[in-house]
């Protein structure tokens, strides 16, 4: 099965001011109910280099298969989790958010204002989250199908690409 790296970024969360409920959610989607290694799982604060060397420790180091970071998407000052992502990723996948963001838009308009974004390091996909338990959850359920599927092609594990 897939091993997986959790980040969480947030100031609060951080500190022990507020229970990181997100990540919780991603681990029973993940790990309990579709089997997956969750290797690590981390709290950082809303800081560029700390999200940054956690994602590049989670690719170059653990050999992750896929990173989901919860928090940091929306337009206050300290969220930059998209922007630490970006300076990490070699390739770009643009449709896994937009996909969340369409999906999410049918709840609430709301959904427009993600900054979330999705790339490939190595052989590790890397995508935001959004930062809220119910978001997580939906979007996550959402998109699993198709995550399963994108990474067996990057690991090599199918090269199938066509609907039968």
């Amino acid at each position: 099965m897939y091993t997986v790296g959790i980040l969480t970024a947030s100031d609060k969360a951080s500190k022990g001011e507020r229970v990181d409920e997100s990540g919780k959610v991603i681990i029973d989607i993940l790990e309990n109910r579709k089997g997956y290694d969750i290797k690590e799982y981390l709290i950082v604060p809303d800081e560029f280099e700390e999200i940054k060397s956690t994602l590049v420790n989670m690719s170059d180091n653990l050999g992750l298969n896929l990173i989901l970071t919860t928090g940091g998407t929306g337009f206050s000052p300290r969220d930059i989790t998209p922007e630490a992502t970006e300076a990490v990723i070699e390739r770009r996948v643009p449709g896994i958010p937009e996909a969340i963001r369409y999906y999410s838009f049918q709840n609430t308009p709301r959904a427009m204002l993600s900054r979330a974004t999705c790339g490939i390091r190595n052989k590790t996909l890397i995508l935001n989250m959004p930062g809220s338990p119910k978001a997580v959850r939906e979007s996550l359920e959402y998109v699993i199908e198709s995550l399963e599927h994108g990474l067996d092609i990057l690991l090599e594990t199918s090269k199938e690409c066509a609907r039968k």
